[in-house]
């Protein structure tokens, strides 16, 4: 997959040639968390520009870890899928996540802030069996970050599924959560509580006392917050 080789026939350095590029273990992040089409990939890794992106996946796809197939509700566009060998990339994938909240210190961590995949990250992670069966709107603003990525909407519909919007949908807000971009983090990473962000002023929610009660379970966690943090 790439112009330079380790020339080793090492299962290691062959498995690095094809994995170790810039970008890839990322977007293999994305694609073993659901995601399929080319714009959902894209706001999983925002600061990916949508030529490497594309690069990748032809990368990817040539090595036989993904598969390229055409939607046939809509056969303008493609869907990327993982194939056997791209799935058996799950337990190392989860492995890479699990070192690094265990083993990389966190203030190096809270230094790449980004609005749009924590969101993006929240919304596929969401809990909803504590919303209520209505749609329900969340409002999340960041009052610290420049108007184009201080408001974000996660909308829960009837059915239980979750979107995310940064352009106000029009609807009714059922929670407004108010919180710097930071503390978020924290939370998401399992870094602090909900409770201790709000018992320190870090964190205002006004809105339905249910969801306010239940922000911590409806929230959830990342998928690697479980994990204990031993470097500091």
């Amino acid at each position: 997959m790439t112009n330079a080789s380790y020339k080793q026939f090492c299962p290691v350095a062959m498995a690095a040639e094809v994995l170790c590029t810039r970008w890839t273990v990322v977007l293999l992040r994305e694609l073993i968390a659901g995601s399929t089409r080319f714009n959902e990939l894209r706001r999983g890794v925002p600061r990916m520009s949508p030529a490497l992106l594309s690069k990748r996946l032809r990368e990817l796809e040539r090595a036989g870890v993904i598969e390229r197939e055409r939607l046939s509700q809509a056969p303008e566009i493609d869907a990327y899928r993982l194939t056997r060998a791209g799935r058996d990339l799950q337990p190392v994938i989860e492995a890479i996540g699990i070192w690094g909240q265990k083993w990389v210190e966190t203030e190096p961590s809270l230094e790449n802030l980004d609005p749009e995949l924590l969101m993006w990250d929240m919304r596929r992670n969401l809990d909803t069996d504590p919303v209520p069966a209505r749609r329900t709107v969340i409002e999340f603003i960041y009052p610290e970050l420049p108007p184009a990525q201080r408001t974000w909407w996660l909308i829960v519909e009837p059915d239980r599924t979750v979107d995310l919007c940064h352009v106000d949908p029009g609807f009714d807000v059922d929670l407004y959560v108010t919180v710097d971009l930071r503390t978020m983090t924290e939370i998401w990473m399992g870094l602090k509580s909900v409770t201790r962000a709000r018992d320190e002023g870090a964190l205002c929610v006004v809105g339905h006392a249910d969801l306010v009660d239940k922000m911590q379970a409806w929230l959830g966690l990342s998928p690697f917050a479980t994990q204990e943090k031993l470097a500091g």
